[in-house]
């Protein structure tokens, strides 16, 4: 740049005092032009570059996203798997076999059971009831799904061989009376050859109480009270017979009696095991259970 001067300036004396000033602006433009473009070069390379505090905020805050939606991933597939067997009992909740459908859905084993089931269908007291068109024919315990049988203590514990090898048959006149026959097993006693008390008892408070569901505002009841005498003892394997019936109706309050005898041969009256009075009120979350049960 000096040995430019010189030359000009011999030649040219005039640049003496021009050529100063030039340089100097020349300078200043380059200079200028120099740290623009040192600026242009460096400046991504500062946006491309994180500071260290701010990369571990954003590794934490990935971290804290993942484990937020794994989080609400396995949540929600905790609830749809624990909720699974709920789902399962109101989807069969509703769609109850019919009383029809009920009578085809019991299938004989061997032929002790079918012996039995076959006594029982063409007893008289059966048929009499089977040619009544006020009576509803059917075997309620198979009116319940099965993942909801297995887990009954009528529906499904007691059923069985040597217990109650054939679902009771029932015949139900709407709200006002129930019959129902069925067959006590060896497996069933109390004292040696003898049908346990309690078993006695289980069998009038369902029967009682599905004497009257139909005549509750929502079909549905339970048991507030009931009384029991004992009049003879019931022998194990042997046919019985319930009969119940509506006596009043208040509300949500129904009153029924009724009583389990032997069943008779013929046109003999059966001897007469127990007694019972009972009360059964529909609960108030009866409502909402009717719409998934009926």
């Amino acid at each position: 740049m000096d040995r430019l001067h010189e030359h000009l300036c011999s030649h040219h004396p005039a640049l003496t005092i021009f050529y100063p000033l030039a340089v100097t602006r020349y300078d200043h433009v380059f200079i200028t032009s120099d740290i623009r473009f040192s600026r242009a070069i460096s400046e991504p390379l500062r946006l491309r570059t994180a500071s260290p505090g701010s990369t571990a905020r954003q590794s934490r805050l990935r971290q804290l996203l993942t484990l937020s939606a794994l989080s609400v991933v396995f949540t929600t597939a905790g609830f749809f798997i624990a909720a699974a067997p709920a789902f399962a009992t109101a989807i069969s909740l509703m769609s109850l076999p019919t009383d029809a459908e009920s009578l085809a859905a019991f299938k004989t084993t061997d032929e002790k059971t079918a012996a039995i089931d076959q006594h029982i269908n063409n007893h008289p007291l059966s048929q009499k009831l089977r040619a009544n068109p006020e009576f509803t024919e059917s075997r309620p315990h198979l009116r319940m799904p099965p993942n909801v049988r297995q887990h009954s203590l009528t529906s499904g514990t007691l059923l069985g061989p040597n217990r109650i090898p054939v679902p009771p048959l029932a015949f139900a006149r709407e709200g006002d009376e129930f019959v129902s026959i069925t067959y006590l097993g060896t497996d069933l006693c109390g004292h040696v050859g003898i049908v346990h008390g309690g078993m006695l008892a289980t069998m009038v408070d369902e029967g009682l109480a599905r004497c009257c569901f139909a005549a509750l505002p929502n079909r549905i009841g339970v048991t507030a009270s009931l009384t029991i005498n004992y009049r003879s003892p019931a022998k194990a394997g042997s046919y019985v017979v319930l009969k119940a019936k509506t006596t009043k109706v208040e509300g949500r309050k129904a009153w029924v009696e009724g009583r389990i005898e032997t069943l008779g041969e013929g046109e003999e009256p059966g001897k007469v095991l127990v007694e019972a009075t009972g009360l059964f009120v529909e609960p108030k979350y009866a409502a909402n259970l009717a719409k998934i049960v009926n």
